[in-house]
């Protein structure tokens, strides 16, 4: 009976509550990627309000492990978010605990807005506890939102419409930076009119708490949540999912038997999301640090190297990140997503390649280093950076399926953290040009291109084609045609005209 509902989902047509539960399923994806473009402005502004007493060459700066440390407590409950939330998906049902995940976001995100007090400690060590369940909540979403649309869309349009959610990510980039913008003009003009009304650290403290509440409005969508998800999800994804877990499993999660079954996909899937967010969570959090001479952020005040920063990243949204979502979507279900997760990760490479080897040569054309920095973004967005996210809801059976999807995204969040760290090592002094300096620049930037091939090589030797493959095909217990259909899906991979049996 179980089968037959997956095979009904597989024959569906597309409808509207498909494209709703994109934009519902998305808030947490959103969340995520406004809080990881909100933060570079933000902290800019916390060293304006905070950091004005240090000496004239560490002015405005934010000690490496203070900065270190509140960008990694939000990655560190990212990656306890994806495990936690992701076994209980698997155990107590996908909808019950997505709603206690965006719930959990709601409340951090005010919190973050609303720290307690105005003393430097004070604020950072409230700021960091509440992006640390901010990181909760955000980890949650990734295996729930992307389990329960691959659950419910055909096999045909499966890709699209996962790569469609994963697409919010790219409005939540523009929202972050929009946002910035408009509350910097917003004090900027009013200081300019006000002429006794100086830049002081209390207006700055005000711009960034309420850049962060903001972040809490667009969760307002979840009202809608139920209606969609007791249409789509409790009809038919968790009813399903009950039917199948009612006869006993075979193997428990992590069994001997599980990795010899699952073990190739589970280490292809965690690798190259591992990869992968080394590369573009460290440029994307430290690109106001690396480009300084490219924004000309010298002798601004508060708003306008604040606005400086957000109107580059909404640029970047705008050219490269968004486009890359879309080309993911429309390509997906066409070429594949094993073909656009080694294209992507190649080209990432090559512009890593180009931007580190002759990393002094850039520093007089500024035009050509900001277009290929925009083209890692391209190719982040139009590879790897969607088909991670992707490819793990699509491998793994029903009752282990979040659980592995928690398990890769947590080892890319690790990636990112340790990533994070790699490039404050290399950006946080500057030359006396005010440049990152020259050597671990170009040492960071070469490794992201020697990492990036990495992921391309992973993904060709282990990781299996699942454009047009039912998620049926995951409930087969028998081992041995498990392992048939592994190796001749990889065979058809690599020569096309090799047929795969049904």
């Amino acid at each position: 009976m179980a089968l037959k509902v997956l095979y009904a989902l597989d024959a569906a047509k597309i409808q509207y509550y498909h494209f709703k539960a994109i934009i519902i399923a998305g808030m947490g994806l959103f969340t995520d990627a406004y809080d990881l473009f909100c933060i570079p402005p933000i902290m800019k502004l916390l060293g304006r309000v905070y950091y004005e007493d240090k000496p004239l060459d560490e002015k405005y700066q934010i000690p490496r492990v203070v900065l270190a440390t509140m960008l990694g407590t939000a990655l560190l409950g990212t990656v306890i978010g994806q495990l936690v939330f992701g076994r209980l998906g698997d155990r107590m049902g996908r909808r019950h605990v997505y709603g206690i995940s965006l719930i959990l976001m709601v409340f951090s995100s005010i919190g973050c807005g609303f720290s307690f007090c105005r003393t430097k400690t004070c604020v950072l060590v409230s700021l960091g506890i509440f992006r640390f369940f901010l990181g909760l909540g955000i980890g949650g979403d990734y295996p729930l939102s992307a389990t329960i649309m691959s659950e419910f869309a055909n096999k045909k349009t499966r890709g699209a419409f996962v790569a469609a959610l994963f697409s919010m990510q790219g409005l939540g980039i523009l929202a972050s930076s929009m946002v910035t913008m408009v509350v910097s003009k917003i004090f900027e003009a009013a200081a300019s009119k006000n002429l006794s009304w100086k830049h002081t650290p209390e207006d700055a403290d005000i711009v960034w708490r309420y850049t962060a509440l903001v972040e809490n409005n667009v969760q307002q969508a979840t009202k809608d949540m139920e209606k969609v998800l007791d249409v789509s999800i409790s009809r038919i994804a968790e009813d399903h999912l009950i039917n199948l877990q009612q006869d006993p499993p075979s193997y428990s999660l992590l069994s001997k038997k599980f990795f010899r079954r699952h073990g190739v996909d589970l280490f292809s899937c965690a690798t190259t999301w591992l990869l992968l967010d080394i590369a573009f969570y460290s440029s994307s959090l430290f690109q106001s640090q690396i480009y300084k001479k490219q924004l000309h952020l010298k002798d601004t005040n508060v708003y306008e190297e604040t606005f400086k920063v957000a109107r580059f990243q909404a640029m970047v949204a705008l050219v490269a990140a968004i486009p890359g979502y879309w080309f993911t979507v429309y390509f997906i279900d066409r070429i594949g997503r094993r073909k656009i997760q080694m294209m992507g990760f190649l080209c990432m490479g090559i512009v890593y390649f180009a931007l580190g080897i002759p990393y002094q040569y850039w520093g007089k054309h500024e035009k050509g280093f900001l277009f290929l920095y925009g083209l890692t973004f391209f190719f982040a967005n139009f590879g790897p950076n969607t088909t991670t996210f992707i490819v793990p809801a699509e491998l793994f059976p029903a009752r282990f399926r979040s659980t592995c999807h928690g398990i890769t995204g947590a080892m890319g969040k690790a990636g990112a953290f340790f990533g994070t760290l790699g490039f404050l090592w290399a950006s946080h002094k500057n030359d006396p040009d005010d440049l990152p300096r020259i050597g671990p620049m170009r040492i960071a930037l070469v490794s992201l291109g020697v990492i990036c091939l990495l992921g391309m090589a992973v993904t060709y030797l282990f990781t299996r084609e699942t454009n047009g493959r039912s998620l049926e095909e995951n409930e087969d217990e028998d081992e041995n045609t498990e392992l048939c259909l592994f190796r001749c899906h990889m065979d058809a991979d690599r020569h096309p005209n090799t047929s795969v049996p049904q």
